[in-house]
């Protein structure tokens, strides 16, 4: 698993500590995007969604393309602009006008879509698909969640999948450790919380005893449990 440590992180003098690190920075607040570029390992540009859902904000899409122009290149990609709860067709359309290149783009799979759709996204060829949670599978972790995640990773290791589709779990770094095979994730503990423990009180610190816990690269088939209600 790749684990890619949320920014903004301050001060500055706390971010340079950090050096060598897989960053995630978001295009809502990109004040340690240059700096991330030329002493991270690898960015993932993320595309703001999470904050728009939470504040009501909008993003004008087109300057988040015309930013991305000149900081878009292997080993660093960037998640294509998507609506949480919003209609599977929105989220397609927003696919479509996407301007880059698959092999540095990841799609998102909300997790209320429905497994059929996860499969549409795969077969679209882009390089990642991201899991984003949605309000039926609040928290990440929680029974619901779990619930869904053992019918996904079972029906991907039926086709082959796992291991071989580069899946990355939104706000999932603390999965790190757990039965499920992400090949990465992404977090801001370390940018919150560092100066909250004081065993923690440099954050290269906290981050590397998060970057040494490991999520498995196989799946063992688990038994799925049905809601009362789904019949079907």
């Amino acid at each position: 698993m790749i684990h890619y440590h949320g920014t903004p992180l301050t001060p500055r003098t706390e971010l340079m500590k950090m050096a060598g690190k897989h960053f995630c920075v978001p295009f809502a607040d990109a004040r340690d995007a240059d700096w991330c570029l030329a002493h991270g390992q690898s960015v993932m540009w993320d595309n703001g969604a999470f904050s728009v859902w939470k504040s009501g904000a909008v993003i004008d899409w087109n300057k988040l393309y015309a930013w991305l122009e000149a900081r878009l290149g292997q080993p660093h990609w960037a998640v294509v602009p998507d609506v949480i709860n919003g209609s599977i067709e929105q989220n397609l359309e927003l696919i479509r006008q996407w301007p880059f290149h698959k092999n540095v783009s990841a799609v998102v799979w909300h997790l209320n879509e429905g497994i059929d759709h996860l499969f549409r996204l795969i077969d679209l060829g882009f390089s990642k698909v991201c899991f984003g949670s949605t309000e039926e599978y609040e928290p990440v972790g929680g029974p619901a969640w779990e619930r869904l995640m053992y019918t996904v990773f079972n029906e991907l290791d039926r086709r082959g999948l796992i291991g071989v589709i580069w899946l990355h779990a939104l706000r999932g770094l603390w999965l790190a450790g757990d039965i499920f095979p992400f090949s990465s994730g992404d977090s801001t503990n370390v940018a919150r919380n560092f100066k909250n423990t004081n065993r923690y009180v440099c954050p290269e610190r906290m981050a590397r005893r998060i970057d040494a816990i490991q999520c498995p690269i196989t799946w063992s088939a688990r038994p799925e449990q049905r809601d009362m209600f789904d019949a079907a």
